[in-house]
């Protein structure tokens, strides 16, 4: 089938899109918008010249209404055969990529508690695209699908099995479309065949996950029943003592909602630093600066040692995300120490300057540490196109 998927992203405070043709692997236009509920919101479309508008977009609609209008006074034409959206929670109940219809849309909603800052807004897209789109297929992809191939020792938690059987409580795990498009291609540059190899993926952006894969499939994860296990992120604090919750309850009276608020837009960087951006962590040098380096990376040191543990055997780790591809130091840091495991970083392969797939270990080594960009939307599309055609 021949056309264009529109893929839509959206966050919990923005919009990224992107025009994408997958047979002919070109990419007509892409798109962000950013700073959704704030009073400097900007919008910035590229389709062979760059479109920018600045305004307050006061919500998701607000926001998507300015994608529309962008298309239509920068181009090109919006005529798609179907829209991809990325849905972030999908729990036990959908594996793969679905098309949209009024069940799929009740499903989503009742799946929001589990992630009340994504699922929300994915449905904004989905009803945006299905009134700007009449009779075009929606396709909804979901961050936990490709987790769902965690064996039961993995997503099982050792809590009373009402919250497990009537609740749903177990791990779920989350960026399984970035994973599975990096995987893919990690196993492509390699030139192996995905079937056997055992790799870590260590998805590092504003929220970040680590994922242990044997033979194409996840078979643990760091993120859980919500995206706020694990490791330390932007906002996110990661791994805490279960007990915290009742402890602030008790000597600060704070209530379940407020506690986890705080863990999961408080934390992480920010609660160390008071920004949530590793550029701006990276460009100091102070003491609150660096132990938040030390903190961040030692986490991701102490997963893919357990990792490389339950795999019994490691051939790639795989860095991706925003600050897992651009910034070297990170990157470094996470692997210090573990060349007894055959796994190195060459500091001159590592700080060179490239947008491209590639390796930053040693030749030869045992362990190859590897680059490889994300590229959700790409993966999004592929799906969509994959299911309409089917």
């Amino acid at each position: 089938m021949a056309g264009r998927i529109l893929v839509l992203n959206t966050g919990s405070s923005s919009i990224k899109y992107e025009l994408v043709d997958v047979r002919t692997r070109e990419r007509p236009a892409r798109g962000l918008v950013e700073r959704i509920g704030e009073e400097r919101g900007r919008l910035t479309h590229h389709a062979g010249r760059r479109y920018e508008r600045e305004a307050r977009f006061p919500g998701h609609r607000e926001g998507l209404a300015a994608v529309l209008a962008a298309f239509e006074a920068a181009g090109p034409e919006l005529n798609p055969v179907a829209v991809g959206h990325r849905v972030v929670h999908g729990g036990t109940r959908f594996a793969e990529a679905v098309l949209v219809d009024d069940g799929v849309i009740g499903a989503i909603e009742e799946l929001a508690p589990l992630a009340p800052l994504h699922n929300p807004v994915n449905l904004i897209g989905i009803r945006v695209a299905r009134r700007a789109f009449p009779g075009v297929p929606q396709v909804a992809v979901f961050d936990t699908a490709f987790q769902l191939t965690l064996p039961p020792e993995a997503y099982t938690y050792a809590v009373p099995r009402d919250w497990r059987e009537r609740l749903g409580v177990r791990r779920f795990g989350f960026h399984g479309t970035s994973c599975a498009y990096v995987s893919r291609r990690a196993a492509a540059f390699l030139g192996r065949d995905l079937a056997g190899l055992n790799l870590v993926v260590l998805h590092l952006g504003n929220g970040a996950s680590a994922t242990a894969l044997s033979g194409g499939r996840s078979v643990d994860t760091s993120m859980g029943l919500t995206p706020l296990e694990g490791l330390v992120m932007g906002t996110r604090s990661g791994d805490v003592d279960p007990a915290l919750g009742g402890y602030l309850a008790r000597v600060d009276g704070l209530d379940a909602e407020q506690v986890e608020y705080a863990l999961d837009r408080q934390g992480g960087l920010l609660a160390l630093t008071g920004t949530g951006d590793m550029r701006e962590v990276r460009a100091r040098d102070d003491a609150e600066a660096l132990l938040a380096l030390d903190i961040y990376t030692r986490r991701i040191r102490k997963y893919v040692g357990a990792y490389y543990a339950l795999l019994g055997r490691l051939d790639a780790v795989v860095f991706t995300g925003g600050v897992g591809e651009h910034d070297a130091a990170t990157r470094a840091a996470s692997l210090a120490g573990l060349d007894r495991l055959g796994i190195t970083v060459d500091p001159a392969l590592n700080t060179a300057v490239s947008a491209d797939e590639r390796a930053v270990s040693p030749p030869g080594c045992e362990v190859a540490v590897l680059v490889i960009p994300t590229d959700e939307e790409w993966e999004i599309a592929r799906q969509a196109l994959a299911l309409i055609s089917s």
